[in-house]
């Protein structure tokens, strides 16, 4: 297991105003919170104030983080890859235009995400929970999740890192949300409306060891 930076390129080139979040009259966070976790227009395609704010496709945006995954863990054509909470498939789709030939497939509880997906992967993805996935022990050549496993509680996450690892064969990599200080927690708390497993990053390792992740990882943190 490593720590493995791939996200920050996307995190960090977005601007964030987390006091104007938290305090916003007509979306308070409560508010905010209740609409996303529908996880349906609202949360995908609503106001930014309460999430995305409209989540489109942009070219090259995931592209350099499907093309830095390809090649750190060797993606080659006929290799099948997972992503656990793909929403519309956005980097599904350019893991096919960077390994042209690779086999995708993906997973998100949204109905709306996935009834909104893009074209050319959407017959690759379905509705489903990241705490039963509906495919065989050791399915995957590569098996990814980002910024979605920090959304269940206790319960449900520790059988998402254990389904997580039946189904990948060795490399799985997964990026998640944590703090290392207060001000790092206060703002996560600011920002997020979806999330539940407010962990530091000692915290998920002792998640990775109980539940036997074998995969490397990263953090993403509101600085």
């Amino acid at each position: 297991m490593s720590y493995i930076d791939f996200m920050s390129v996307v995190h960090k080139s977005t601007q964030r105003d987390y006091l104007a979040r938290v305090n916003e009259p007509e979306y308070p966070k409560a508010k905010a919170a209740e609409l996303a976790k529908q996880w349906a227009f609202d949360y995908w395609d609503g106001d930014r104030r309460i999430n995305y704010g409209g989540y489109r496709y942009m070219e090259g945006r995931w592209e350099k983080v499907a093309r830095v995954m390809a090649e750190h863990y060797g993606i080659k054509a006929g290799d099948k890859i997972l992503d656990i909470g793909c929403g519309k498939g956005f980097l599904l789709y350019d893991f096919t235009k960077v390994v042209p030939g690779v086999e995708v497939y993906g997973i998100d509880i949204s109905e709306y995400a996935i009834a909104n997906s893009k074209e050319e992967v959407k017959d690759r993805l379905q509705v489903a929970n990241a705490t039963a996935l509906p495919f065989p022990d050791q399915h995957f050549d590569f098996v990814f999740s980002l910024n979605a496993l920090h959304n269940l509680h206790n319960y449900d996450l520790d059988k998402a890192l254990r389904e997580m690892e039946r189904v990948g064969k060795k490399n799985k990599y997964l990026c998640v949300e944590s703090y290392r200080n207060e001000v790092e927690k206060a703002n996560l708390l600011y920002w997020q409306v979806t999330c539940e497993a407010f962990c530091t990053p000692q915290e998920w390792e002792w998640w990775f060891k109980q539940t036997g992740y074998s995969g490397d990882h990263s953090f993403i943190y509101f600085e």
